[in-house]
């Protein structure tokens, strides 16, 4: 009785750790999101930074990815910038494979 909940005790905790790693991996890769927009937007220093922070904050308003990307096709199609959907969620996916890493080795 005691193996079982030794066992299940650890996967739950091993989920916890894995959701934490997760979330911090998405915050993560959302502020290198909203910089890599920020240098496609002519934005630099603070005024980048500033621009990385609201993309961060945009996460919180729905389950998902599909603020963020609302958030970056909105301020690019309102600067005229040239980038495909597909490039947006790409750029997206690959920023999350570099933020998920640097999370695991930090």
């Amino acid at each position: 009785m005691t193996t079982m909940k030794d066992r299940e005790e650890g996967f739950e905790k091993k989920f916890a750790l894995d959701e934490e790693q997760r979330f911090r991996a998405v915050a993560r890769r959302n502020r290198l999101l909203g910089l890599w927009a920020a240098e496609k937007l002519g934005r630099t220093g603070e005024d980048a930074e500033a621009y990385a922070k609201e993309v961060v904050v945009a996460d919180i308003e729905e389950a998902g990815d599909h603020d963020v990307f609302r958030k970056i096709r909105r301020d690019f199609d309102a600067a005229g910038i040239d980038q495909s959907d597909h490039q947006i969620r790409r750029t997206m996916d690959e920023l999350l494979a570099t933020a998920a890493e640097q999370v695991k080795n930090s």
